[in-house]
């Protein structure tokens, strides 16, 4: 019985080494997570200052462009 286990458990990590999409899979993760935890603590750190920075976009946008006619 421990044979077959110590022997499933072996295949198991051999399949492991040799699939690669797992991996990349994994590695995607991992950078979305990091990505995810960068915008969370950028937004947190600079949240009103962003607020203000797109509004003068949005002014500075405004100011360039007439605002097109209301669809009546």
């Amino acid at each position: 019985m421990l044979l077959k286990f110590n022997a499933y458990i072996q295949d198991l990590i051999a399949r492991f080494h040799s699939d690669e999409e797992g991996l990349a899979l994994t590695e995607y993760l991992l950078l979305l997570g990091l990505l995810t935890a960068a915008v969370i603590t950028a937004v947190l750190a600079f949240g009103t200052q962003l607020g203000a920075l797109w509004e003068g976009w949005r002014l500075f946008i405004m100011s360039m462009t007439p605002a097109p006619p209301p669809i009546v």
